[in-house]
């Protein structure tokens, strides 16, 4: 009989060098490249055993899209995110998992569901346990959210790239970053779609670019470690779910707002290789396509942005499906002012309550916080 047909993805850097997963150095490469493909093979040894009895990783929140880059370029930033911690659990079955208990100090989350079927965080640890082959064990997952639902942040992808991460280094991390990234992934196009331009610089951290879906090929983008770098996140109280803000898309466009696009997306990815942080704000700004038709469904959002503009930010967009709106500058102190203008800005202009979270680029993504032997 056959060998089942399963997915495996390769690593395959611009260089000689390897990228250990979340044990990059600050040298790391500026361009890395993670193909996925169908594979007969596979060189993890079932069932492996557990190295600790719990353990905790956390994965950072994400700003996809960036303007002009929909569904293909994305970012981890720091501060905000996701921990997910896993234990062994003598008491149940073996070979299953579940989820013990979802917290957090936001409202939003009290919906979740604890079928880890169902629950992002779930899906993507029974799909690194079938990758891993877990038989002989029994996993108990806790989930703290630090993200609002339908905030723009990738809420759901920092549940899914903890959740891998913390399997996987629960049995000494025999999957590779692609793996992980498959993994979660996978819990992605069950929750809230098949892109990749949050979960990818979840796991991998930095500027992610997706170049392809089929088959699925990432870039890492590495902006260089001396220049800076600040977000500024304007989370206003409201929720935009990216299912309704899909839907607001354009069925089609015209072959100008096509080149305009592609032409911005080309400079942003250039400006980030360069630490280039006016180009980058500059293109950040220039999606004539998506945001044009989010805008409206966010109260306030023009003025936001202009308020941010006028305040010295180098760019500003929608962060993902929004409503959270991201703005660029190069040091927190103006972060700081931005950010006063914008949540002004959302109250006389939207009438929303908003909080701002100055933050830097995550470069590391989803890794390990705590651990039990």
């Amino acid at each position: 009989m056959a060998a089942p047909m399963q997915m495996q993805c390769n690593l395959s850097p611009s260089s000689s060098r390897s990228l250990p997963l979340h044990r990059l150095s600050p040298s790391h490469l500026r361009l890395a490249t993670v193909r996925c493909c169908v594979s007969t093979t596979t060189t993890i040894s079932a069932d492996p055993l557990p190295r600790f009895t719990s353990l905790s990783a956390f994965a950072p929140a994400t700003v996809a899209n960036l303007g002009p880059g929909f569904d293909f370029l994305g970012c981890a930033v720091d501060s905000l995110g996701d921990t997910v911690t896993i234990t062994i659990d003598p008491a149940s079955p073996p070979g299953s998992l579940s989820i013990s208990s979802i917290t957090s100090d936001l409202p939003s989350t009290s919906r979740l569901s604890r079928d880890p079927h169902v629950n992002c965080a779930g899906i993507a640890a029974l799909s690194v346990m079938r990758a891993l082959r877990v038989r002989s064990v029994a996993l108990s997952l806790t989930l703290h959210k630090g993200l609002p639902l339908g905030s723009g942040l990738g809420s759901s992808a920092a549940s899914a790239a903890a959740a891998a991460v913390a399997v996987n280094e629960l049995f000494g991390g025999p999957l590779s970053l692609s793996d992980l990234v498959l993994a979660g992934l996978e819990s992605e196009e069950k929750v809230s779609g098949y892109h990749a331009d949050n979960v990818g610089p979840a796991i991998m951290g930095g500027f992610v670019l997706i170049r392809s879906y089929e088959p699925l090929e990432l870039l890492r983008l590495d902006f260089p470690e001396e220049k800076e770098l600040v977000f500024v996140l304007v989370s206003p109280e409201f929720e935009a779910p990216t299912s309704k803000m899909r839907a607001a898309l354009p069925a089609e466009i015209g072959m100008k707002d096509h080149v305009k696009n592609s032409s911005q997306a080309a400079a942003l990815v250039a400006a980030v290789l360069q630490g280039n942080v006016r180009l980058l704000g500059s293109a950040v700004s220039s999606d004539v396509i998506v945001e044009p038709t989010r805008a409206p469904l966010i109260p306030g959002m023009a003025g936001v942005k202009r308020a941010a503009l006028e305040a010295g930010a180098t760019g500003c967009t929608i962060s993902g499906a929004g409503p959270t709106v991201v703005a660029l500058t190069d040091c927190e102190e103006k972060g700081n002012y931005i950010g006063e203008r914008m949540i002004e800005a959302f109250l006389s202009q939207g009438k929303l309550k908003a909080k701002a979270t100055v933050s830097r680029l995550d470069r590391v993504g989803a890794r390990v916080v705590s651990k039990s032997s």
